[in-house]
């Protein structure tokens, strides 16, 4: 009840002093975000996305909301593609200004106020394949992490984990050595997209790896992924550990998301019937997101025909 009072003082103030300033009613928005406990990556998309949005529109004199028209937004895409922002980079931009907008709408009510976002459509995506990170180059990085010391098992684990769950990456670093339950090989990942819990499981060599690593530890930090330092592991942490051992394998670098992509792509390979089950492991509301993911490669097509070719047989 308080929140929603401080809520409604913070927009009374907004009236009657800023009226529809573009920056403060982007900061009440995200206020709103976070009195609703989304989760610390939605914030963040949403911060981030945002002030890249407040930089365009300084840049266009664009400092109140009724400025902004439906070529503002167009224009600001077109802006997203000269500055080298991909089709899913615009496509983000676009939806983090759409749920901005609207909440406006819904917030303030504004009488003599026409939306300018429902007038723009969003910018396509591209329905290419989504190339996962390849098996043999994690092979080639887990090769690097032959020590028995702390590092080299502790980047072994990771890599096995990420390919093993699927999980995202803030996901990952979030995990208590409590959520861990040893009988059965699975991880309760609490707060998820959407602040959805869910269970994930690793198969019997991650986990061997993960005990190897657990025993070089004489810590009483919660995580189960730390840093040298004995403090839970961030993001930035994961992706060191990436570019360290793509570097000593001399591969090309993988992103932390293209691990998730090769659990999914390999796991319906390997499973191709569980697509439901592939759904729940990942954390996704329904089927739609999945497509992506598991678009299939060239490599998948052509293993298809030759094990349909009608000429190949036939008796012809």
């Amino acid at each position: 009840m308080a929140e929603k009072g401080n809520k409604t003082q913070r927009i009374n103030i907004i009236h009657n002093y800023v009226e529809d300033d573009l920056t403060t009613w982007i900061n009440e928005f995200i206020f709103d975000r976070r009195s609703q406990n989304m989760a610390t990556g939605t914030i963040y998309f949403y911060k981030s996305k945002l002030k890249l949005f407040t930089q365009y529109c300084s840049a266009q004199q664009i400092s109140k909301i009724a400025q902004i028209t439906p070529g503002t937004l167009r224009n600001y895409l077109l802006w997203l593609d000269d500055t080298g922002h991909n089709a899913g980079g615009k496509h983000a931009a676009y939806r983090a200004i759409k749920t901005f907008l609207l909440w406006y709408e819904y917030e303030e009510e504004p009488a003599d106020w026409k939306n300018p976002i429902r007038k723009v459509k969003a910018p396509r995506q591209s329905q290419e394949p989504i190339e996962p990170v390849p098996i043999d180059t994690i092979a080639k990085m887990i090769a690097t992490c032959a020590g028995t010391g702390f590092t080299s098992r502790r980047d072994k684990a990771l890599l096995l984990f990420l390919l093993d769950t699927g999980t995202r990456a803030s996901e990952t670093n979030a995990i208590n050595l409590i959520d861990m339950d040893l009988s059965n090989r699975s991880i309760l990942i609490r707060k998820g997209k959407g602040s959805k819990p869910r269970m994930v499981f690793i198969g019997q060599r991650t986990w061997r790896t993960i005990r190897a690593y657990l025993k070089t530890r004489s810590d009483n930090c919660s995580a189960l992924w730390v840093t040298d330092e004995q403090t839970r592991i961030t993001y930035w942490g994961m992706n060191e550990i990436l570019k360290r051992r793509s570097r000593l394998a001399n591969v090309p670098k993988p992103t932390l998301h293209d691990f998730r992509r090769a659990f999914a792509l390999n796991f319906l390979r390997n499973n191709p019937n569980e697509i439901y089950s592939l759904q729940r492991l990942m954390g996704h509301a329904d089927l739609q997101v999945l497509r992506r993911y598991l678009a299939q490669t060239y490599d998948d097509i052509r293993e298809a025909h030759q094990r349909g070719s009608p000429v190949d047989h036939s008796t012809l």
